[in-house]
């Protein structure tokens, strides 16, 4: 008896029956296309209600409008034989005369709005019109004006902040741009020092206010908030506390309410700070700037190149690459210009050895990081060709002898992999066994195997097994806790202050025996070890409940992580997770060392496959 197929709709009738049937849209793309014709109260043609259905699809794989003028992009290796495909003008001119645009007798609703871009016509849902103009909007009227600062004590205020002449001219001019502008976009590839620039940011934006500087720091999870804490701390030297949350908690917001804060009640903060915005949804980023205080400063930090949230919206790349922005303001003398910015820091922008792109930009507010402190040589060299989404020069380094930390393995030719895996379960087991916490979590973080996918033979769940196969600790597994068990959390847990997607490892308690250490343990003999920044702290498993074990994890959840040496597994060809965002994300959690599994074609496609999220964000919007 064959499996039903669940995304198949048996009622569906024309052009979207035809869709469905060729896998290009979902089962809920169609149920919820059929909702909104009905909410309209008129008929719809069959090129209206196909256009309304891939404005849904689009939404539910990341975007937040469809973008006419690549549809033919959505058949792509697709069988699509028995389908007819529109042209975007037809498409375009049924949307328009539908009751799904321009209305009805049945009232004003009108649940789709179209609109021109620089990039074609755009068709959304009006819930996303409106938070993606809800954004434009208040971006536009805060470039408009900007803080009176005095450019004196501005410059006293850089120079006494950064006193290390391992300064970069562009860290100094990020504090410069974010004192005289009320948005700042900080960018930046992992260990750019994005945390460091930050914390010398707020530094200096106190010496310039003085005693009482109200910041709020915030990321889009329990786990970056607690990192941008523990980041900010080590790095700062602020005379003023500021604890780091999570975005929904510093808006007061609950899963099925409206935020505490928002356009009635602005947050009180004069300085807001958030962390890892690739991870912010377009709905997320709407709800926060309805909620500042137009006198407030706000600084976006994060890496527009890494994978985007798991909802509709890639935000950050859109506040990087928007086009635009009001070109002057209201400055009552504030430096906001490039060369402005450069007089306030004691710079000479023709001396300095930086990218004329990214010197344009600083009047949009926006600064790149892009001096590498954390890692260098062939990673820094791959992360770079697949950003530029070259292929060719992204094999030729990996397949290269003289290239030492990066290289490609075949999938058939595991050897090099599995010797890998075996140090380090020595090394974690070995300091576990002693009860040597510090000493477990660096090996914890000495290695790990990073997959696309969660099920599959290349997804987490088989990499697992594999991975206990090798270490000899499968029955283990089925046994509960034993000492060097690398732990994964789950969900967030106020009480104990541990974060989904937090990593530990199971060491030997304080009284556990010797003889006891090499075999699983009941749970009162061993002890539970995290880290949050430098601090290291010891949780009895009773107090855990939402952990699995952690021998492999996924790509998107590793972001934010860092790891001395990573094992990336690429999926198969064909996996619409294959993309560069994805492979940029995982080489970049390394270190010192990346190995990648896959073939040479796989990369290939991953390299060239980049996440098109269609958005309005980045240019002006007219109607049509």
């Amino acid at each position: 008896m064959s499996t039903p197929d669940v995304q198949r709709v048996d009622s569906a009738t024309g052009t979207l029956a035809d869709w469905n049937a060729a896998g290009l849209l979902a089962a809920a793309d169609l149920h919820i296309t059929d909702r909104l014709v009905r909410m309209c109260g008129e008929s719809v043609s069959d090129d209206a209600r196909l256009g309304a259905a891939l404005a849904v699809r689009a939404v539910r794989l990341g975007s937040t409008c469809l973008a006419l003028d690549r549809i033919g992009e959505l058949a792509a290796g697709e069988d699509t034989a028995e389908i007819e495909m529109p042209s975007p003008g037809d498409l375009l001119d049924a949307l328009a005369a539908s009751p799904l645009v321009a209305g009805s007798d049945a009232g004003p609703l009108c649940p789709l709005v179209v609109r021109d871009s620089v990039d074609g016509p755009l068709v959304y849902l009006q819930k996303y019109f409106r938070q993606e103009q809800t954004i434009r909007e208040i971006l536009d009227r805060r470039s408009r004006t900007a803080p009176s600062v005095d450019t004196a004590a501005l410059r006293e205020a850089i120079a006494a902040v950064y006193s290390s002449p391992d300064d970069g001219a562009l860290q100094k001019l990020a504090a410069a741009v974010a004192a005289t502008r009320w948005t700042t976009v900080l960018a930046g590839g992992p260990g750019t020092g994005k945390t460091y620039t930050v914390a010398r940011i707020l530094a200096v934006l106190d010496r310039l206010q003085g005693p009482g500087l109200r910041i709020g720091l915030c990321a889009p999870t329990g786990r970056a908030a607690a990192q941008l804490q523990a980041s900010v701390e080590a790095e700062s030297t602020l005379p003023v506390t500021a604890h780091a949350v999570t975005l929904h908690s510093l808006l007061g917001w609950r899963p099925g309410s409206n935020p505490r804060y928002g356009r009635g009640r602005t947050l009180p903060h004069d300085v807001i700070v958030v962390d890892e915005t690739s991870m912010l949804s377009m709905t997320a980023m709407s709800r926060l700037l309805d909620a500042v205080r137009p006198d407030a400063r706000v600084v976006f930090v994060g890496d527009p190149h890494q994978l985007a949230s798991v909802e509709a919206g890639a935000v950050l790349a859109d506040l990087v690459e928007r086009t635009d922005v009001p070109a002057t303001a209201e400055t009552d003398g504030s430096p906001t210009t490039p060369t402005q910015a450069f007089d306030a820091v004691g710079l000479d922008p023709a001396a300095e050895d930086l990218d004329p792109d990214d010197v344009a930009r600083m009047a949009d507010g926006v600064i790149t990081l892009r001096r590498q402190f954390r890692f260098g040589g062939g990673i820094s060299q791959v992360a770079a060709a697949v950003n530029a989404g070259d292929p060719d020069a992204v094999l030729e380094l990996v397949t290269s002898p003289e290239i030492g930390d990066v290289e490609l393995v075949a999938p058939d030719d595991l050897d090099g992999v599995a010797g890998d895996i075996l140090s380090w379960g020595r090394g974690l087991r070995t300091a576990a066994r002693r009860g040597d916490a510090a000493g477990a979590l660096d090996a914890l973080d000495s290695h790990r195997v990073l997959c696309a996918h969660r099920e599959g033979s290349w997804g987490v769940r088989g990499w697992t097994t594999r991975i206990t196969d090798w270490l000899g600790t499968t029955e283990a597994e089925h046994m509960g806790w034993y000492v060097g068990q690398p732990i994964l959390v789950t969900a967030n847990d106020r009480q104990t202050s541990t974060f989904n997607g937090d990593t530990g490892v199971v060491i030997a308690g304080p009284d556990t025996e010797p003889q006891r250490a090499n075999r699983p343990d009941s749970s009162d003999a061993v002890r539970v070890a995290f880290r949050r920044g430098g601090e290291v702290r010891l949780l009895h498993p009773t107090q855990l409940a939402d952990v699995v074990s952690v021998h492999a994890m996924t790509i998107h959840r590793s972001q934010g992580s860092q790891f001395d040496q990573v094992t990336v597994v690429l999926p198969p060809a064909g996996s619409e997770l294959l993309t560069r965002e994805l492979l940029y994300t995982a080489i970049t959690r390394a270190r010192s060392r990346v190995r990648i599994v896959g073939t040479a074609d796989v990369l290939t496609a991953a390299v060239n496959r980049r996440v098109q999220r269609a958005s309005g964000l980045r240019s002006t919007l007219s109607a049509i």
